[in-house]
Parts: C-alpha cells; structure tokens; sequence
C-alpha cells in the first residue's frame, strides 16, 4: 500500500482553501451562493475531478499498452446526495476507431480505476487532533 500525503490550509478569504501536494497548489472554495467566492472546485467537485482524471488514465495507459486506436476520452460525473446514499452517475464517452469488444474492455477498465477502488471499498477515516 502507498502513502499519499496532502496539506490543506485555510485562508483568510471565507471558505477558499489552499490544496497543496508535492509540487502543486490548488484552490478550493464554495460556490457564492454557499458563502465563497467561487474561486476554485468545491470539495464535491475534487472528488469527481480526481474520479474523472483517473478512468481517463487509466484508460488511456490500457488502450495505449494494447495499441488500440483511442483518440480521446471523455468522462462526464453527476454526484446526488440522497438522504441515505450518495450517487455518483458516470459517463464514459470513447473516440477512435474502436471495436465494439474493444470499447466494452475499455468500460470495464474505466470500473477498474485506483479512484473507483478506492471509493467502492470500505473506508476508514481515523480523524485526530494535530
């Protein structure tokens, strides 16, 4: 198992959030309705992101490693929060000349993403104070 560390530090400026991994800074902030500023994805929004970037990869490393002929992905994400579940709704969209096979392996491997895994499998959170 490989350890991911992030930071997350607050600003003065309501609810916008510094996201900081290895080399990179990224905002987050609620929407302006919600009290933010609406300068950067809101947490939910991260979450589909990072759900999104991962099948795209990881269908793009299957299809490159089998020299199938992808051009492009395209991965739309709707999340619902129910009031007992939340529904995360995935549409993967391949371009290129594709078999029907091909392009059901492809789904298949879209399911099969680390982000997918790591949601579909039971989660501990220890939360602690620092």
């Amino acid at each position: 198992m490989s350890d991911i560390e992030v930071t997350v530090l607050s600003t003065p400026e309501n609810y916008k959030t510094i996201l900081r991994s290895k080399n990179h800074d990224v905002i987050a902030d609620e929407s302006k309705e919600d009290g933010g500023g609406d300068l950067g994805p809101s947490p939910h929004e991260f979450l589909l992101l990072s759900l999104g970037a991962c099948t795209d990869i990881t269908i793009r490393m299957y299809a490159q490693r089998k020299k199938m002929d992808l051009k492009e992905v395209i991965v739309e994400l709707n999340l619902t929060k129910g009031t007992d579940h939340t529904e995360i709704q995935r549409i993967v969209k391949l371009e290129g000349n594709l078999s029907e096979q091909e392009r059901e392996r492809l789904l298949q491997v879209a399911n099969a993403c680390p982000v997918h895994k790591t949601l579909t499998h039971p989660i501990q959170i220890e939360t602690k104070l620092g």
